[in-house]
């Protein structure tokens, strides 16, 4: 076995018998001719926040010399590798008054993000980030670079967005841009121990806002650590965080009402370059140990909220941030070329993200199991974006119909399983 490259997910180990370091499309062809004539199981790492889980044997394809970033303002487009991080992609967008469909940390991999579907901070408006999808380029089992379109393969064109870790790799991506320059948004936080009320006139506030407004609701202890603001260390926070591409006077209006919750431990409603959206969720930038959960909900009522709020807060054993963000909108709609992206008929998506460093993976899951006991029929599905180190859990992802045809396609693109075993949806 091999000593891997260092990634953001530090809590499974990544033990490839053969790594390949690809700086070009070929040397992901010739990684996968290796792998499938070797019949060693192939994977592939971008950038960003890490793998799905654990990687044991096998070839691993680290694709982030694939980085480069074109955009064209004209045709509000942008060419992306495999490498790219959405930081360096929002970065070449913004001098033409462009913005991608990215998400709430500059450090993401673009293009793992939208293949597994990409919900991000203008999601309500623009929809799902593999909705912006133009064409992607991808190395099948076969060892072939094929360049994906809805006209050239329409089929595999659907599975890619949405369902593709299993298809190929994915070497780059065109994409289409919105034309957003500025933005209204920030977060205002209060005291944990007012959790179940804050989240119950979240909830409520959710109901009036238009489509132009996404947000999401965090809880988290935050450490006592000095990199930490002063206003929130050491202490249980619960925070709404907000982006609206419409004017400032408008958004002051809009989030009213989260003021008029009460006191808050900090407030940084305001307008902002988009550029700055990242300052909207300030994810932690440092690598570190976790696991993680997503669940697609079709509503959520405050009773069930606050209940998931006791079991995952102060009295849990062990440290977890609870996200729960506002769906529907334009991700609720039908794009054309239809995608493998599922359940868009929810309402909420409740992300789990638990620390290893004081606990392991059968107490987490534990728990979760005991919040999906608590959300019973709610539970639409999982979010592959969100199941954090949750190599180990592949099902549950997709409605049987989607993860039927994902599996047809898998079988036909990889009947040898080079990529993993059977699609289990």
């Amino acid at each position: 076995m091999v000593s891997a490259p260092a990634t953001f997910q530090t809590g499974f180990p990544i033990r490839p018998d053969r790594l390949v370091e690809a700086r070009t499309p070929d040397d992901v062809r010739e990684a996968v001719a290796y792998a499938a004539g070797h019949g060693l199981r192939l994977t592939a790492h971008a950038t960003g926040h890490g793998l799905p889980g654990a990687v044991e044997g096998g070839v691993l394809v680290v694709t982030s010399g694939l980085d480069s970033v074109t955009v064209d303002p004209a045709a509000r487009t942008a060419t992306i590798g495999a490498g790219a991080t959405w930081g360096a992609v929002t970065a070449a967008a913004a001098p033409h008054g462009l913005a991608p469909l990215n998400g709430s940390s500059p450090s993401v991999g673009a293009v793992s993000y939208t293949l597994g579907g990409g919900l991000g901070i203008l999601a309500r408006q623009f929809g799902y980030a593999a909705d912006q999808v133009r064409a992607l380029e991808v190395v099948t089992a076969d060892g072939a670079l094929r360049r994906v379109t809805p006209e050239r393969e329409p089929e595999l064109f659907w599975g890619l967005r949405g369902g593709g870790r299993r298809l190929g790799v994915v070497t780059s991506l065109e994409i289409g841009l919105v034309a957003v320059e500025r933005l209204y948004g920030g977060a205002i936080a209060f005291d944990g121990e007012r959790a179940a009320e804050v989240t119950a006139r979240y909830l409520e506030w959710t109901r009036t806002v238009p489509e132009t407004l996404t947000s999401s609701l965090c809880a988290l202890p935050y450490p006592d650590l000095p990199q930490v603001p002063e206003e929130v260390r050491g202490r249980y926070v619960v925070s709404v965080r907000v982006a609206f591409t419409g004017d400032a006077a408008e958004g002051e209006r809009l989030v009213a009402p989260l003021r008029a919750i009460g006191p808050a431990l900090e407030d940084s409603f305001r307008e902002m370059p988009y550029a700055e959206s990242p300052t909207i969720h300030n994810d932690p930038p440092f690598p570190h140990a976790y696991y993680g959960e997503g669940l697609m909900l079709r509503e959520l009522d405050a009773a069930r909220a606050a209940r998931v709020l006791e079991l995952t807060g102060h009295g849990a054993p062990m440290m977890n941030v609870v996200q729960l963000t506002h769906l529907g909108g334009a991700m609720a709609g039908r794009p054309e070329p239809a995608s493998a992206v599922p359940h868009r008929d929810a309402g909420f998506l409740l992300g789990l993200i638990s620390v290893l460093d004081t606990t392991d993976v059968p107490a987490v899951r534990a728990l979760y199991g005991e919040v999906s006991g608590i959300l019973g029929p709610l539970v639409q599905g999982r979010a592959a974006n969100f199941c954090f180190g949750g190599g180990d859990r592949t099902a549950g992802f997709h409605e049987p119909e989607t993860a039927k045809r994902l599996a047809g396609l898998v079988s036909q693109y990889d009947p040898a399983g080079l990529f993993g075993g059977p699609y289990e949806g």
